[in-house]
């Protein structure tokens, strides 16, 4: 990629935080008082002024907009209502769990979607394919929080052999990793058979069929890296996906990450987490979109020369 290039996608990407953060703001504080929610109703209105003095809340909307921005250009997300900590050391501490919890069902689930849209491409309209694009279906169709209350049930209530909540342990990662997995591996599966599909009955292929090449080596050779474009660009999506994927699966299994956090700072109205989680979120899915332009040129050389011709 170069640096022409680079520069355009650089500020896309800036100016697509930028309105994550401008219209969270104001959606945000045009929703209703977050003071009201910290000290109840029954706080006299003095009580309610000294609170809102004190964060800033009594000057315009425009002039907490611009002190938003500039503490955001200091790195400052602002400080917790509830918590009186500054909302990025909040994240900070609920990030890493996140993280584990994200690229383990991450990496579970693109082994095993990309093993299965492998195997459900080269049995095409059999009962093998049926089978897999039937797991695929019910993976990404399926709500994260149903399938998380079924293997609960079944395997922290009814046969009691994994924990049902909580991050003590690297057993209690088992079941949301599952639960999250199964999404991923479902999405994966389907994308991955369309893509093997386009390549498997192309000239190449054939000729290499002929010349008696073994079929693993055609396929994982051959087949796999003609069909990489479509494949990454799904993985870029939900790489940067991952923040945002698993607020339900945190709520339902207990699990003290930034979807969890997220959940709780909405329903206490505490803006600035909500906002720095936003951004995260956003900035993750502006990397992973960078990440994604710059493996399709390592990839595919038809990329790198329509790069050179712009």
């Amino acid at each position: 990629m170069d640096t022409r290039t680079l520069a355009r996608k650089l500020l896309r990407g800036f100016l697509t935080v930028w309105v994550v953060v401008t219209f969270t703001f104001v959606a945000l504080n045009l929703s209703g008082d977050p003071i009201e929610a910290l000290v109840g109703d029954q706080a006299s209105p003095e009580v309610v002024q000294q609170y809102r003095q004190k964060f800033g809340l009594d000057r315009p909307l425009w002039e907490q907009y611009v002190s938003y921005l500039g503490n955001l250009v200091q790195g400052d997300f602002g400080l917790s209502l509830s918590d009186q900590k500054p909302a990025s050391e909040l994240i900070g501490a609920a990030l890493p769990y996140t993280l584990r919890l994200g690229f383990t069902a991450f990496g579970l689930g693109l082994a095993a979607g990309l093993a299965l849209g492998i195997v459900a491409a080269l049995h095409r309209n059999r009962p093998v394919d049926r089978f897999v694009m039937s797991f695929a279906v019910l993976g990404f169709s399926l709500p994260n929080f149903f399938l998380g209350i079924l293997l609960i049930l079944l395997f922290a209530l009814r046969w009691r052999l994994l924990p049902s909540a909580g991050a003590d342990t690297p057993w209690h990662l088992v079941l949301p990793a599952i639960t999250l997995g199964t999404h991923f591996a479902g999405v994966f599966a389907r994308f991955t058979r369309s893509a093997m599909l386009e390549v498997l009955n192309r000239q190449y292929m054939v000729a290499a069929r002929a010349k008696g090449v073994p079929a693993a080596r055609r396929t994982l050779w051959h087949a796999l890296p003609n069909a990489a474009i479509p494949i990454i660009t799904i993985v870029g999506l939900k790489l940067g996906d991952l923040v945002a994927g698993s607020i339900i699966v945190e709520t339902v299994f207990g699990w003290p990450g930034v979807g969890r956090l997220l959940i709780g700072a909405v329903t206490s109205r505490d803006f600035a987490v909500v906002q720095a989680i936003l951004i995260l979120t956003a900035v993750t899915m502006v990397l992973a979109n960078l990440a994604v332009d710059f493996v399709y040129t390592l990839v595919d050389p038809r990329m790198r020369s329509a790069r050179k011709e712009e």
